[in-house]
C-alpha cells in the first residue's frame, strides 16, 4: 500500500509542477514577452536570417513606440505572418523620398546610426519618389533595414497600432549574438 501511496503522490506533484510551469509559460507568453524568428534578409546587418528574438508585448501598453523602435508586427499583406521592421515615421508626420534618401517632415533623416552611409532608398508602389504621405493617427510608416530587399511600408502602406504585436527587446539566438536590442535614435 505504501508504495501505491508513494507513486500516487509522485504523479500528483509531478501534475501540479506542469500545470504550474504551464501557467507561467502562457502569462508569460500572452501578456509579457513573444519568441519571434527572423525569416529573410529585410533586417540585415541589424539581424540575421533565422535570428531568435524576444518580443516585449507589453511595453507597447503603456509607453509609445518612438523612430527607430524596432517592432513586430502582424503583415499587412497576409494575416498569417509576422513581420519586423524599424519605425520611421510617426502618426501626423510627413514620410517622403528623395534621391535616395528619406525625409520627415521636409528634412532628411539621419540614419547612419543604423544604416551604411552607401545605402539608397528608393520609392515604391506606395510611397514613391518626391511624393509625400502623411502617417494617420495610430498608424506608423516602418522599413526594413536592408532597404533593397525589404517589404515595407513603401510598398503596401502604414502600419496600425493595433497591428503591432510587441518591440523587439533582445536577440536570444545564436548564443553567441546575445543581446538587448536599443532604439539607436535614442539618447
Amino acid at each position: 500500500m505504501s508504495i501505491l501511496r508513494k507513486i500516487y503522490t509522485f504523479l500528483i506533484d509531478t501534475i501540479q509542477t506542469f500545470l504550474i510551469a504551464g501557467s507561467i509559460f502562457v502569462v508569460i507568453y500572452f501578456f509579457l514577452l513573444r519568441p519571434f524568428q527572423v525569416n529573410g534578409h529585410s533586417m540585415d546587418p541589424t539581424f540575421a536570417d533565422q535570428e531568435g528574438i524576444l518580443t516585449n508585448i507589453i511595453s507597447v501598453k503603456f509607453e509609445p513606440l518612438k523612430r527607430g523602435d524596432v517592432v513586430v508586427f502582424v503583415a499587412p499583406i497576409d494575416k498569417e505572418k509576422d513581420f519586423i521592421k524599424r519605425i520611421i515615421g510617426l502618426p501626423g508626420e510627413s514620410v517622403s523620398i528623395k534621391n535616395g534618401d528619406v525625409y520627415i517632415n521636409g528634412l532628411k533623416f539621419d540614419e547612419s546610426s543604423y544604416l551604411s552611409s552607401d545605402v539608397k532608398t528608393f520609392g515604391g508602389s506606395f510611397l514613391r519618389e518626391n511624393i509625400p504621405v502623411v502617417v494617420p493617427p495610430d498608424n506608423y510608416f516602418v522599413m526594413g533595414d536592408n532597404r533593397p530587399y525589404s517589404s515595407d511600408s513603401r510598398e503596401w502602406g502604414f502600419v496600425n497600432k493595433s497591428a503591432v504585436i510587441g518591440k523587439s527587446w533582445i536577440v536570444y539566438w545564436p548564443i553567441n549574438k546575445i543581446e538587448v536590442i536599443r532604439n539607436p535614435l535614442k539618447n
